[in-house]
């Protein structure tokens, strides 16, 4: 099982997002960007895939450990944040599982009339014709 496997499996089980895993490498200061992170999620024969470096999945690791039980100094119960998020998750998919489909006005499919057609304005030479000299006599 690759790092990337152990990363994607992560992400499903805990209901992340990008930007969700964005700040949790910031926690322990690794900067990366979703593009990047997207990059990790890709199939294997994908153009843009990029495997998931040791580095990586350790700060993603100590990142979920200070996301889900806090600091010393400010605990948290690990269950709860879990919840939260998937009640987030929740409230996000019930709103965009519901697409409004726009009214269509009924078409109407009698012949329209055709209106007279526009004569098509002259080309103007924006660029002159160049004649170069450099000597040969053809």
């Amino acid at each position: 099982m690759t790092n990337n496997d152990i990363f994607k499996k992560l992400r499903v089980a805990l209901q992340l997002r990008d930007d969700q895993i964005e700040e949790i490498l910031m926690l322990v200061d690794f900067r990366m960007s979703k593009g990047e992170i997207g990059n990790f999620f890709r199939n294997a024969d994908h153009p843009k895939y990029v495997e998931c470096g040791d580095q990586v999945l350790r700060n993603f690791l100590n990142g979920l450990v200070i996301h889900l039980r806090g600091t010393k100094e400010n605990p948290k119960n690990a269950m709860d944040v879990i919840r939260k998020n998937q009640e987030d998750v929740k409230r996000n998919t019930s709103i965009s599982s519901k697409p409004v489909a726009p009214i269509k006005k009924p078409v109407d499919f009698k012949k329209k009339e055709v209106s007279k057609k526009k004569k098509p304005t002259p080309k103007t030479q924006i660029v002159e014709k160049v004649i170069y000299k450099n000597g040969k006599k053809k």
